[in-house]
């Protein structure tokens, strides 16, 4: 999926896509020990978690120094004269320009660039981290995402993320202190306007309203259909068990999880909260219930026989 996320900021038509494996699966064992052979142990030392690990005597794999070597190779095998990468990738690019006058190229030129928080307003943004917007993501996810940002991450994510830039982006960067919550949904909107268009913004804006501040659901949230039958609801006497039906519903993983949030007040029916954790509720064959976890999970139930 790597080139359909590209071609939302990219013309795919003006650019060529190379797998690495089409240079590296090919080498010979003479030709990976003169790739070896143009650069020494100490410079990989100046790497810092090499360096760190090397005083602290704990173990470093061949296979790791072999990492920054076979990425500079990519850099040779393309005869690249520019290479971007994020400010945590600086020693491998570095390499990569002394592996290359190694083997008689130009070297590159390094355009590094700082890392992006993420949503958690800590660690950089990375899908292994779960504080992430994803690139193809839906609008209204890319705005909802947003607006969970901590205030002090504004600034950053305006100059980084925005597509702003000159008086645009200073006037932008002038509201952030007075008015934090109108910098986040601006902020928002021009997220989701570079991905998906202008409407599709202003539709994310007036979906985050219907939820957050009118508390309703969303309008295309379709139907579950569920059996009256299912044996984890426990159908009695007209009325079905709400733990049991969360569970089946996918608002819960379990029983003693569902029990659990009903407790917490995370549960409504119907836009109206239960505190009771074995509460039943009264249902008609072909009835449509409301479900909602929190604030932003909806659940539309049709309980049928």
């Amino acid at each position: 999926t790597y080139a359909e996320q590209v071609g939302k900021l990219l013309d795919l038509s003006r650019v060529r896509v190379e797998y690495n494996s089409s240079w590296l699966a090919p080498l010979q064992l003479a030709e990976l020990l003169e790739l070896t052979a143009t650069t020494t142990v100490a410079r990989m030392l100046e790497r810092d978690d090499f360096a760190k690990r090397y005083d602290e005597h704990r173990p470093i794999s061949i296979s790791e120094f072999m990492y920054p070597l076979m990425q500079s190779y990519d850099s040779v095998a393309l005869r690249a004269d520019v290479e971007l990468g994020g400010s945590d990738q600086k020693f491998n690019l570095l390499i990569a320009r002394t592996v290359q006058e190694r083997y008689g190229q130009e070297p590159q030129v390094a355009l590094i660039m700082p890392l992006l928080r993420g949503t958690d307003g800590d660690a950089k943004m990375s899908k292994s981290y779960d504080n992430y917007i994803g690139i193809t993501e839906a609008p209204e996810q890319m705005f909802g995402k947003t607006m969970s940002i901590p205030d002090t991450l504004l600034d950053e994510w305006y100059r980084m993320a925005s597509g702003l830039s000159g008086q645009e982006l200073d006037e932008a960067l002038s509201t952030i202190a007075a008015q934090p919550y109108a910098a986040k949904r601006r902020l928002g909107e021009r997220i989701v306007s570079v991905y998906h268009g202008v409407d599709a913004a202003a539709g994310a804006s007036a979906h985050f309203d219907r939820l957050f501040k009118e508390h309703a659901a969303p309008d295309d949230l379709e139907e579950t259909s569920l059996s009256l039958g299912d044996a984890r609801v426990k159908h009695a006497d007209g009325t079905v068990w709400l733990p049991g039906l969360l569970v089946a519903t996918g608002l819960a993983a379990s029983n003693s999880e569902a029990m659990r949030l009903i407790e917490q007040g995370a549960i409504s029916v119907d836009d109206e909260k239960s505190a009771d954790r074995n509460a039943r509720i009264a249902v008609r064959e072909g009835q449509v219930l409301l479900l909602r976890r929190g604030k932003r999970q909806y659940v539309r139930a049709r309980l049928d026989a």
